[in-house]
């Protein structure tokens, strides 16, 4: 593979990166004109509902290098869009402005798109060179392709706990397991996906707010699972006035901010809850619920990624012990932020 495409490309994927938690339910995408070595036009998709990353490339290149686009070299890390969405069809674009060589990362898996893009260049002459870092491409939009091809979302799954590995005390007192620092990584970690998911238990005990405070970016959409609306309305989640969406099995309609959503009593599997907020076009979801909530997800197999933030300077000796992740499952990256250790895992 020619290494100069591969330079440029990792450099349209580090573009793409600045999107997150801004573009979804689209992906990432970055995009390099290249024109002998040298970088002319360069952009990223940064709003949902705004210009994709191919336009904003386009629009970048100063007047008097316009004359050059069409000997460039265009690195997308997407296949480019070929349908006419909240904007116009980026593959329409491309021919338009003359280019003669795209170099693309990933092939696009939603079903408008899924390959019409590159037949479209294809079909106008356009020499298409495909797969360059494509893994580090499908990784950089996970939650996009498991979106599309799994039909659910990407899911997280998040917990703290003690060097001993408990995640609270037994009398149900508040047990403050990461510092300040963390915090701040665990908010930032909330701007980045579209909605954040507890259960009922953890919601009466703990109280949270379940918002990013201390990040920059949104914060996720709130959804609790309450089957048989135990929750009182003096929480805080209910009181803010932010969107809050509550699962159960009696009601379904909307007070003030709070949407309750009734699932039919045999539809209570964690399945048919993925498979309901798939439907509402939810693409990844962080789950930072209770023990029995996260070793669900893990036994039944329906998780993505896990973290786990480990306070190595903290040891209580009893307490409610945390999820347990399969032996034959081990992390894919450890971080060390202040007394904590961050551990990553993959499935």
């Amino acid at each position: 593979m020619d290494l100069g495409d591969q330079i440029f490309m990792a450099q349209a994927l580090l573009i793409a990166d600045r999107g997150i938690g801004h573009v979804a339910p689209n992906p990432m995408v970055g995009a390099l004109l290249v024109y002998k070595e040298v970088i002319i036009g360069s952009g990223y998709h940064q709003r949902f509902g705004e210009a994709h990353a191919e336009v904003n490339c386009f629009n970048s290149v100063q007047d008097d290098k316009k004359h050059l686009i069409p000997k460039s070299t265009l690195y997308v890390t997407l296949e480019p869009c070929s349908h006419h969405g909240k904007t116009p069809p980026c593959s329409e674009r491309i021919i338009k402005e003359g280019v003669k060589r795209i170099v693309v990362a990933v092939q696009d898996r939603h079903n408008k798109v899924n390959g019409k893009g590159i037949q479209q260049l294809i079909d106008a002459g356009i020499d298409v060179k495909m797969h360059v870092l494509c893994e580090e491409a499908r990784f950089q939009n996970r939650r996009f392709f498991c979106f599309h091809e799994h039909s659910r979302p990407y899911v997280i799954l998040k917990w703290a706990e003690t060097s001993d590995r408990f995640m609270g005390n037994l009398d149900s007192t508040r047990l403050l397991i990461t510092d300040h620092e963390m915090n701040k990584q665990v908010h930032q970690w909330r701007a980045e996906e579209q909605a954040i998911l507890i259960g009922t238990d953890t919601a009466l005990l703990d109280d949270p707010l379940l918002t990013n405070r201390l990040a920059s970016g949104a914060s996720p959409l709130r959804i609790v699972l309450d089957f048989n609306l135990r929750l009182p309305l003096r929480l805080k989640i209910f009181q803010d006035g932010l969107p809050t969406v509550v699962i159960n099995h009696e009601r379904d309609d909307i007070l003030g901010s709070v949407q309750y959503i009734k699932m039919p009593r045999e539809k209570k599997s964690l399945a048919d809850i993925l498979n309901r907020l798939y439907l509402m076009n939810i693409q990844s979801i962080i789950i930072e619920g209770g023990a029995t909530l996260l070793t669900s997800f893990i036994q039944g197999e329906l998780w993505d990624e896990i973290r786990v933030i480990t306070n190595e300077s903290m040891l209580i000796g009893k307490g409610l012990a945390s999820p347990r992740i399969p032996n034959h499952i081990q992390p894919s990256a450890e971080i060390v932020i202040g007394h904590s250790r961050l551990h990553y895992y993959h499935r």
